[in-house]
């Protein structure tokens, strides 16, 4: 089973929605884990815009990086600049990848506005993941 670790700066949002997507979109073919370079909770605006879609993930925790210094994963993805210039080194085997998604805590405005700055991002995680699994995990 492949081995693919989601990382960025708090494992707060965009780390968590991307934990969330992978692991639905590849099933049982890859165990998907999410930290943080800091640990700065789960977010509750992420849980709630993934319920909108079926997707739990109010269960997660937010994880720091050390913690999985001892893991051989497949692959690494960063998803903000952040996580990738402070990402320790893995002596291990493992592919990179980095995509850098807007951060939707930082979201300003309304209620309204900053739900749907959460849904863009999302959508756009919801995206890169149901490509990543199709062209690396299937």
């Amino acid at each position: 089973m492949k081995k693919v670790l989601v990382l960025c700066t708090g494992n707060s949002c965009r780390s968590q929605i991307a934990e969330g997507y992978l692991q639905y979109f590849a099933g049982n073919k890859a165990k998907i884990f999410s930290a943080g370079v800091e640990v700065h909770g789960v977010n509750p605006r992420a849980v709630s815009i993934m319920k909108e879609d079926d997707i739990d993930i109010s269960k997660h925790t937010s994880n720091h990086i050390d913690e999985y210094v001892d893991i051989d994963f497949d692959f690494i993805i960063t998803v903000c600049d952040n996580a990738k210039e402070r990402c320790p080194f893995f002596p291990s085997r493992s592919k990179q990848f980095h995509y850098n998604f807007p951060d939707p805590a930082k979201a300003t405005g309304t209620p309204y506005q900053i739900t749907e700055q959460f849904r863009i991002v999302r959508d756009m995680i919801k995206w890169y993941s149901e490509n990543f699994v199709a062209e690396n995990l299937i």
